[in-house]
């Protein structure tokens, strides 16, 4: 008769409806999920893993049931998020050519984003032939595959592509706002961040173009839409690298920096 192992933590992280969170166990329904779980990974019951309700909670589970439909975990520990940050940004970002978007979205959902928003401009190669929505998807399915690596709390979303007049609408919601341009020669994100960390900003629009970068009238109409106009330094940087650059700075200056 072999031994019992004892329970083993393999710590994949998963998402789960609210429905299926129970007193004492949760249900894993979702088809995909499933057969990531047991084929894939090829969990065992007595393994354990995490959960994150997508809201507010993180569960660890030991498996006690695997069957094609769904997994079935008994609860060991509960407890608020402890990966997610406080400051949620939202990147606005000018859509680039090729497979660098979902680069960009895979780096930055590691980095803490919250929301990304592919937007339409003026320098913007790519075209909407009537299929855009596609690309959403699969941005999607990026962003979900990439927060489970990195073990978040919450999925972040990547929303429908808008045009650049559509996103000076809404900005508006942010408590700040930061156009990184490369043409600034004034004003740097360091200098902006560290200038507005005592007001505890906590929603941040991060604005990047495309290729290009923003044409002139762009800049002009964000600024007068209350964005800040930053540099990222002396160097021009790729349109992929200065997302997760500008990024890298916020969380460093808003969640790490003095901890």
């Amino acid at each position: 008769m072999g031994l019992y192992r004892g329970p083993v933590r393999i710590m994949s992280r998963f998402f789960a409806d609210k429905k299926n969170i129970f007193e004492d166990h949760i249900v894993l329904t979702d088809k995909e999920d499933v057969k990531h779980l047991s084929k894939v990974l090829r969990h065992r019951i007595g393994d354990v893993i995490e959960i994150s309700d997508n809201d507010s909670m993180e569960y660890e589970i030991e498996l006690t049931a695997i069957t094609p439909e769904k997994v079935i975990g008994h609860i060991l520990d509960a407890h608020p998020f402890e990966r997610e940050p406080k400051t949620r940004v939202t990147l606005y970002q000018g859509i680039p050519k090729q497979s660098k978007m979902e680069l960009i979205i895979q780096k930055t959902v590691e980095l803490g984003v919250d929301t990304v928003l592919p937007v339409f401009t003026e320098r913007t190669v790519v075209q909407d032939r009537g299929h855009f929505g596609k690309k959403t998807e699969r941005w999607q399915k990026i962003a979900s595959e990439a927060v489970k690596q990195c073990r978040r709390g919450l999925a972040p979303t990547v929303g429908p592509a808008v045009t650049l007049d559509e996103v000076r609408m809404i900005c508006a919601e942010n408590d700040l706002n930061l156009l990184c341009y490369e043409d600034e020669k004034q004003t740097t994100l360091k200098e902006v961040l560290r200038r507005e960390k005592e007001k505890e900003p906590q929603k941040i629009g991060l604005f990047i173009g495309p290729e290009g970068g923003f044409s002139e009238s762009e800049v002009r109409k964000l600024t007068e839409a209350g964005a800040v106009s930053v540099s990222l330094g002396k160097t021009i940087l790729r349109v992929e690298t200065a997302s997760v650059a500008a990024l890298a700075m916020i969380m460093y200056e808003l969640e790490l920096d003095g901890e």
